[in-house]
């Protein structure tokens, strides 16, 4: 029998001994290469916490400790030793286990994430909540290098080191971000000076030369100095973090050794520790970033197969390289996200017009809006997810002052298997309420290019919002052109009923109107093509030949495309329904059998539009 057959929580864990613990990490290894290759999802980040995983589980007592995992793509061993190790094959299906720490999961899951640099302010709050309390737990936040490149989680470190409370940062580091000075020496180091006998000897050193006037102080600072030029960490010392590290990643006993003693320190505590994403599996370990986020593939070679279409994110790759050839005024921006976001290439081609800013998406804007205030183009693309981070960025510092920034939203709409924290579900809503923003969403990848041309040539700060995956397969024109900024198109006439759709919806509408011309309705079908501005001309020109309209968009009901249709048309005398994604948060599942729940098919659009005869 598999050790692992007999972890159901981590008091079994706790049953083994130390030396068992590497042969656990394996099999865990082995179970997320088998399932991952099955479902798709994060796979570097998941093999390199392992170790460090089932140290914490080791020393720590979860639930009553609070362990809370920034972003949350490397908790899949977490997953595993918390009682969900039966459950774990149906990870990122619809109705399986969320990719993602969710707090109705599991008590395990203490706080849900799946954005990032969000875990110190939420270790925080709890050790506050704690302290008011009077209660003994521990605190654990588990953070990324990457993720630490975001704002709040400095924001929560200088908080955290303010206020004093006892809680622990482990700084998942596999990209050397701070050092590289790992080893034996710095691993015994590391557990020396957390050692109780060290930490009391230089607690009796500071006080005594406290005593002494004049020097003691300036002495005192020297001695903290020389600490922190021998151990990297002198940022996180000087924030009022006790910091220890770095320390080796894969050695779970010298791991939990640490862990024991630095568990019981006073204050804030900062362990660095350096780990191999993609670690015990080779094809990981040699291209970390290609297994970061993968669909299906063969665990044996960690090869996929690979499909010839092309998406949304290719095509906006390839346009904007097109266009930076021809204007060096264009420059592009991203938080974190080249390959996802589809800019490696841009970077391999301009890399001094490339800028990847870190985890940092309020930023991004902010850069990009001063750029644009000095005569650059700026194309700022980022998930529409994560964009999220940025509306005062948006408001402020583009929107208001009309600078020609043109932010580019991937994922809009549905993503699938990520499920709800990664939906681009609202990005028409939140962007709407905005003044001097063109926001456009294009009905397939070619229309998608020559938005983009026509973003870049407006001198308006422009928002593009597109799916994710596949286009429709449509050929791309050779040739880019502009088009008229807030202007909608009639594809198809009809005079019964109207449908009125935007982005990725209009070929469902025209499937749609296929349907009903089978049951004799006549239904017209514009590609609205803008948001803001709308093409009221047309929509009154359409209402002088038919009354009843159907609005079709995939994001939030609540503020987006439908409600500024409905009201235009308030008090006017038209029917008006609207098809959205509804006044929920949408949970993980295959595009197909989401959009299909959810209404987004032609089957549905028509049906709606036969109740409305």
């Amino acid at each position: 029998m598999k050790i692992l057959e007999t972890i159901n929580s981590p008091c079994d864990l706790k049953k083994l001994k130390k030396e068992e613990l590497p042969n656990l990490a394996q099999e865990i290894r082995e179970e997320i290469i088998d399932v991952i290759s099955k479902n798709g999802g994060h796979l570097s980040s998941n093999l390199g916490v392992v170790d460090l995983t089932l140290a914490m589980h080791y020393v720590f007592n979860s639930p009553e400790d609070k362990i809370i995992w920034d972003v949350g793509h490397q908790a899949y061993a977490h997953k595993i030793i918390t009682g969900r190790r039966e459950k774990f094959k149906t990870i990122r299906t619809h109705n399986g286990l969320s990719g993602f720490p969710k707090i109705e999961e599991s008590c395990h899951d203490v706080f849900g994430v799946g954005h990032a640099s969000t875990s110190i302010s939420a270790a925080l709050g709890f050790a506050t909540a704690r302290d008011i309390k009077n209660e003994g737990y521990k605190v654990i936040a588990v953070i990324g290098d990457g993720s630490m490149t975001g704002g709040l989680a400095f924001e929560g470190l200088q908080n955290a080191g303010h206020l004093k409370k006892d809680m622990i940062v482990i700084l998942n580091d596999n990209e050397m971000f701070i050092s590289q000075k790992v080893g034996a020496v710095a691993g015994y180091f590391a557990k020396l000076l957390t050692a109780g006998m060290a930490r009391k000897f230089e607690e009796k050193v500071v006080k005594t030369i406290s005593r002494f006037h004049g020097f003691g102080a300036s002495f005192r600072k020297l001695i903290k100095r020389a600490k922190v030029m021998l151990f990297p960490g002198m940022l996180f010392e000087e924030m009022g973090f006790t910091y220890v590290g770095p320390v080796q990643g894969h050695n779970i006993d010298n791991l939990t050794v640490i862990l024991e003693n630095i568990k019981n320190m006073k204050g804030p505590v900062l362990l660095h520790v350096m780990t191999k994403k993609g670690k015990g599996y080779f094809p990981a370990e040699q291209e970390p970033t290609k297994f970061h986020g993968v669909g299906k593939f063969d665990p044996q070679t960690g090869t996929s197969e690979k499909k010839q279409t092309v998406t949304y994110t290719k095509v906006f790759s390839d346009t904007l390289v097109k266009l930076a050839q021809e204007d060096k005024k264009i420059v592009a921006i991203t938080a974190a996200m080249p390959e996802g976001t589809g800019l490696d290439k841009f970077a391999k081609k301009f890399p001094e017009r490339y800028f990847d800013v870190g985890i940092a998406e309020g930023h991004s804007v902010t850069f990009a809006a001063a750029q644009a205030a000095d005569g650059l183009k700026p194309v700022c693309a980022i998930y529409s997810t994560f964009m999220q981070r940025a509306i005062d960025n948006i408001i402020h510092d583009v929107a208001l002052q009309k600078l020609p920034v043109t932010f580019v939203l991937d994922r809009a709409g549905f993503v699938g298997e990520d499920g709800s924290t990664h939906h681009g579900a609202f990005d028409l809503s939140y962007l709407n309420y905005i003044p001097n923003l063109v926001i456009m969403s294009p009905s397939d990848e070619n229309e998608l290019q020559h938005m983009l041309k026509t973003a870049l040539s407006s001198r308006k700060p422009c928002v593009i919002r597109y799916p994710r995956g596949e286009g429709l397969g449509v050929n791309l024109d050779k040739s880019l052109h502009i088009i008229q900024i807030g202007k909608g198109v009639i594809l198809k006439e009809g005079q019964d009923i109207c449908l009125l759709a935007i982005g990725n919806q209009v070929s469902t509408c025209l499937q749609a109107a296929e349907i009903l011309e089978t049951k004799n309705i006549k239904a017209m079908v514009v590609n609205m093509r803008f948001l803001k501005p709308l093409d009221t001309k047309l929509i009154k020109e359409i209402f002088l030949k038919v009354k009843k309209f159907i609005t079709v968009e995939e994001n939030s009901l609540i503020g987006g495309f439908g409600e500024a249709i409905k009201s235009f048309f308030c008090n006017s005398g038209a029917i008006v329904k609207c098809i959205g994604i509804p006044d929920k948060f949408i949970e993980q599942g295959n595009l197909k059998v989401l959009r299909k729940k959810y209404g987004f098919t032609a089957e549905n659009i028509a049906q709606e539009a036969l109740q409305m005869s």
